[in-house]
């Protein structure tokens, strides 16, 4: 293992330490790595990382910029152990993510989808489908988090769901009004009925 190597793992370590996945990051810096030992270099330079983050023939801008910002991170650490390295400008190259513009659903909008949930063949379709349209409205919970939750994470006594592996891991708890504990009570008894005995613990 290089010196290199050695201080990726404990960039990894300590980002990590503080509930980052950095799943990409891992990769795309060991094949940096790579592109520095290939080179014999034992640092890091503005004029390697550029190269290396500009390598992909025809990539986006964005995509390339990606790349310069997980070198620079990394190199941004590694300056604290090695003051020979450099760390890339952040202006070093163009472009960056666009986030989409996001559509809010009107009340007009939400009661169109609910009733295209009656031409479902099943009443517990429907149901599922209007519990999590209705979910999704009520607490503004993200999809992912909402299709994870199983049924002890659903508090009636105290209205509440406990939205496990939120961003960045970490959980929370979403008050309901009683409204959607009263629906959400005829969801599970539909659900019950029609399946008594669950093949896992899912809530919807």
């Amino acid at each position: 293992m290089t010196g290199l190597r050695e201080a990726l793992a404990g960039y990894l370590d300590l980002r990590r330490g503080l509930g980052f996945k950095l799943e990409r990051d891992e990769k795309l810096l060991g094949q940096f790595i790579t592109y520095l030992e290939q080179r014999e270099a034992t640092t890091i330079t503005t004029a390697d990382a550029l190269a290396w983050a500009t390598l992909p023939a025809g990539a986006s801008p964005g995509w390339l910029r990606m790349r310069i910002t997980v070198a620079r991170g990394f190199a941004a650490y590694l300056a604290t152990l090695d003051p020979s390295a450099e760390v890339p400008p952040a202006s070093l190259l163009p472009g960056g993510t666009r986030r989409a513009v996001p559509y809010l659903y009107s009340a007009a909008d939400i009661a169109a989808l609910l009733a295209q949930t009656e031409r479902l063949r099943t009443p517990l379709r429907t149901a599922t489908l209007q519990t999590l349209i209705g979910l999704l409205t009520v607490t503004g919970m993200r999809i992912g988090a909402a299709l994870a939750l199983d049924d002890d994470d659903f508090d009636p006594g105290h209205g509440m769901l406990i939205v496990r592996h939120a961003k960045l891991g970490k959980h929370r708890l979403l008050p309901l009004h009683p409204t959607t504990v009263t629906a959400v009570h005829s969801y599970r008894r539909l659900r019950n009925q029609t399946f008594p005995r669950p093949a896992s613990p899912a809530w919807l």
